[in-house]
């Protein structure tokens, strides 16, 4: 019998789970593919950040990968046979560069000294003209001078220039840059045995090294151990943020791994040893094994001592916390342990280690060159290359900046101003601290300013009242008339004046009645004495005589670049000036009448020695070379007979230095400004708040300029007269006279000006007074 349909037989259901069904139910295909997307957005988030990460390290390691302060130089010291130098003042400077005193000079930067001979081997130094390489010379002095110098050749020795300070990026970070083929190699095995062992053998990150921090960490019972390589390290200082969390390390690690792809390990360890933080200088961070070298021991990196580059080393594990300034016992500890590492590994021979450890740490009182012992002059640095560079130059492209500062000038004057001041302060019985000052030093001839004081507390920055301190200048302008009088053609500097009353009724209908400071008349005075006395009678009605405006046009080309008042009141010094505005209007007077713009700047150069920008002598004649003459022969009167007259005594004779005192109402203001034959100086005496100090020219600024002087030791002001000038003896009245009469005085005529009448004194010979002043004069110049 044939088979009907098949039945398929049902399954009655389950009470217990149900076997899945082939493929996936609805509901979990709804589950799967949102899951799914996610994990692909992921993925390309995770892949793009990657990317992200990759090309921002790639673009800043590749670039410009720090932004280099611009570092500012001294003068480099110049040494030639002959010149004024104590030996003290070289010893003093090459400690101050870091020298180390030898017995025997055997490396670069060493020196030794035997009374007053010296044998000193220089360092390397890359000037704005060429790479000067190390050099040995020997030197001895007597009376004050460089007598003898050896140094197998001619030329003079030039001695690298001390670094006064930098101008920084915004994050005030600073740095040596240095390379990996010029680092010690003893510092970089001292590094990789006490940070990364594993530097060589890891791609960035490494298991083992987190393991055995791990372990140390558990057996301590606290963090004891980093498991960071340097390239991490390097990664978190470069890039990140000091942010602890889980966050931030996956990012490090990530973008160590990623470093490493891309550069090789030369590369990271010299970035690393440029970068890694190692202490702080006020707001300056020292960065870098290069700069903090010099921070520590004011010496170049290759010339550290195993214990000294161990100290260094120590430093990575926390600089703040194993400071050697603040915790010296806390650093040596640290120091040693690192020395025991290197003598552990065959890095340092035992004995080597065992010396080492029996060293102190040898680092410097206090850092050189970073915050600059110098803020005034560091201030009127900036503000001349503002001038000429861009502030991003300024503060990232690592510019070399050669200056002007002579430290031993600057020294000198900076002791005077401090020292002076407390004396008057206690003469005067002024409170203390309540006398401040400024000083300015410039080469006579070149302007150049050798030295730069802003206040009492030169190393502190705030007010700098050598450039901004705008102060009446009373007598000090007065050189000013009288040289407006000598261009005229109408008057010598024998030429009578009338030192009378003076009553003047202005537009206002006020009345000007200036009085002399003794408040006397002293009749008819010839010109130069009338200067040299500072007679304000003589000089106001000599003012009103050559006209005001050609007063003002003359302190225009003197250098006076600020407005001042057309009133006659400025004839006698009713003017407001800097001390730095008074310096540039005598240094054209100190040069013989040429002008020309103060400058604290000698070259510029990039990072890698290329001059960039050069400041040359800049010199424009204003007054004729007879009339400069003139008025320096007036203002050496002013010393040798009026009212500097103090200063004489006290200097050297035959100095002849000539100058200028200056005082204001109500002995407010005390001003002193004068010039050698080798420097300019001004000075200002004062109080902050206005009040009367009680000082005139004389009795103050005028006592530091001499103090400045005395430790100098300058070189005499003799002119050479132009030969449009000659001597003549004359009288008290104007009259040729003669060398054996009665109150003769030799003074300068320009050609065309001799004076006509004669004393009897005199004789029948005109010639004959001129001939014999002229032979004097010469025999005086020999």
């Amino acid at each position: 019998m044939p088979r009907g349909p098949r039945k398929t037989a049902r399954r009655a259901p389950s009470r217990g789970r149900s076997r899945p069904a082939a493929g996936h139910s609805p509901a979990r295909r709804r589950w799967l593919a949102p899951g799914f997307k996610v994990f692909v957005a992921l993925a390309v988030a995770f892949g793009a950040y990657l990317v992200y990460l990759d090309a921002r390290i790639r673009a800043q390691f590749e670039g410009k990968r720090w932004a280099l302060p611009a570092h500012v130089y001294a003068r480099p010291l110049e040494l030639y046979a002959g010149m004024t130098l104590r030996p003290e003042e070289l010893e003093s400077e090459l400690l101050a560069l870091g020298y180390r005193q030898r017995g025997q000079p055997a490396v670069p930067g060493d020196f030794s000294r035997r009374g007053d001979g010296f044998r000193v081997y220089t360092r390397e130094f890359r000037f704005w003209d060429g790479t000067e390489p190390p050099h040995r010379f020997q030197a001895s002095f007597a009376d004050g001078r460089l007598a003898r110098l050896e140094n197998g050749s001619d030329r003079p020795v030039r001695i690298e220039p001390l670094r006064i300070g930098g101008i920084y990026p915004g994050h005030h970070e600073d740095r040596v840059l240095v390379q990996i083929d010029d680092v010690p190699p003893l510092l970089v095995a001292a590094l990789l045995a006490t940070e990364d062992r594993d530097f060589y053998r890891h791609h960035g990150v490494s298991p083992r090294a987190i393991g055995r921090a791990l372990l140390a960490n558990l057996r301590a019972a606290s963090v004891v151990q980093g498991g960071s390589t340097l390239t991490q390290q390097l990664v978190k200082n470069y890039f990140l943020s000091n942010e602890r969390s889980l966050w931030r390390k996956a990012q490090e690690a990530l973008m160590a791994v990623l470093l490493e792809l891309h550069y090789s390990k030369a590369e990271i360890l010299e970035a690393y040893l440029n970068e890694i933080y190692l202490g702080q200088d006020g707001p300056r961070a020292i960065h870098g094994f290069g700069l903090a070298s010099h921070f520590y021991f004011a010496r170049a990196l290759d010339e550290l001592r195993p214990s000294q580059i161990a100290l260094l080393v120590a430093l990575v594990r926390g600089a703040s916390h194993y400071n050697p300034r603040r915790y010296p016992e806390r650093a040596r500890e640290r120091r040693d342990r690192v020395l025991d590492t290197l003598v552990a590994q065959g890095r340092l021979d035992p004995d080597a280690g065992f010396k080492a450890k029996q060293e102190g740490l040898g680092v410097t009182p206090r850092p050189p060159g970073g915050s600059t012992r110098y803020p005034a002059f560091m201030e009127l640095v900036r503000r001349q290359l503002q001038r000429d560079y861009r502030d991003e130059d300024l503060t990232s492209e690592g510019l070399r900046i050669f200056t002007t500062l002579n430290p031993r000038v600057q020294g000198r004057a900076e002791r005077a101003l401090s020292q002076r001041a407390t004396r008057l302060e206690k003469i005067k019985g002024l409170p203390p601290d309540s006398l401040e000052g400024a000083v300015l030093v410039t080469t006579r001839e070149g302007g150049e300013v050798l030295a730069l004081v802003g206040g009492r507390q030169a190393r502190f920055a705030g007010f700098n009242r050598a450039l901004d301190a705008v102060r009446p200048v009373g007598s000090l302008i007065k050189p000013a008339v009288y040289l407006t009088a000598l261009t005229s053609g109408e008057y010598t500097l024998a030429t009578s004046l009338q030192d009378t009353t003076l009553r003047v009724r202005g537009p206002d209908g006020k009345v000007w009645a200036p009085q002399n400071h003794d408040h006397r008349t002293h009749g008819n005075v010839p010109l130069y004495l009338a200067l040299a006395e500072s007679y304000n009678l003589a000089t106001a009605r000599l003012g009103f005589s050559v006209g005001l405006r050609q007063v003002l046009n003359t302190l225009r080309k003197l250098g006076v670049e600020r407005t001042v008042p057309a009133y006659p009141a400025v004839f006698l010094g009713a003017v407001n000036l800097s001390p730095f505005d008074v310096t540039q209007m005598y240094q054209t007077l100190a040069a013989g009448g040429f002008r020309t713009p103060l400058r604290a700047i000698r070259e510029v150069s990039r990072a890698d020695g290329e001059p960039l920008a050069r400041y040359p002598l800049t010199v424009e004649q204003v007054v004729p070379p007879a009339e400069a003459y003139l008025i320096t022969t007036a203002l050496q009167q002013v010393i040798a007979r009026g009212t500097g007259s103090a200063l004489a005594r006290r200097l050297p004779s035959g100095l002849t230095p000539a100058g200028k005192t200056g005082t204001t109402d109500d002995l407010r203001d005390s001003w002193f400004a004068g010039y050698t034959g080798d420097y300019l100086a001004v000075a200002w005496l004062g109080r902050d708040d206005n009040q009367p100090a009680g000082l005139s020219g004389a009795a103050g600024a005028m006592q530091v300029w001499g103090d400045i002087m005395e430790g100098l030791g300058p070189r005499p002001l003799r002119p050479v007269p132009p030969p449009d000038v000659a001597y003549a003896w004359v009288d008290s009245t104007g009259r040729l006279s003669g060398e054996g009469c009665e109150g003769a005085t030799a003074l300068p005529f320009r050609e065309g000006t001799l004076p006509v009448e004669r004393s009897e004194c005199a004789g029948s010979s005109r010639a004959d007074p001129v001939e014999k002043v002229v032979n004097w004069f010469k025999d005086l110049l020999r």
